[in-house]
């Protein structure tokens, strides 16, 4: 199982980026995706959660400017984030809990990280 994550780049505060993530390989099925983030010299934080059903979660920090959304036929998840700021920078990693058989657990797998760099 191999997560791709893309669509990191340079913005400007205020701005907007999609990052897109889709897994591949052996797949069985997917329950719970989310990005997660990790900004210099501070530890990874989970910035939104999606589960198979479309139940959504948040960070208080990006409520009401990121929407995470996803399609479950593509195992394939989408992070839309609006008016970007300064703290938002930092290396974007998806996550995925993929079950490979009807009789195995689900194990987390990660995306490689794209990096998201909001400055002017």
């Amino acid at each position: 199982v191999q997560l791709q994550a893309s669509g990191g780049g340079l913005v400007r505060p205020g701005g907007s980026l999609t990052l897109s993530c889709v897994a591949s390989g052996s797949i069985y099925s997917t329950s719970d995706m989310a990005w997660y983030r990790q900004a210099p010299g501070k530890p990874r934080e989970l910035v939104a959660s999606i589960s198979a059903a479309i139940t959504t979660k948040y960070a208080d920090s990006v409520k009401g400017r990121f929407t995470i959304s996803r399609d479950n036929a593509k195992n394939k998840i989408w992070l839309e984030m609006n008016s970007l700021k300064a703290e938002d920078t930092g290396v974007y990693y998806c996550t995925a809990e993929i079950s490979q058989s009807r009789t195995e657990s689900d194990l987390q797998y990660w995306g490689q990280g794209t990096q998201v760099t909001v400055s002017s």
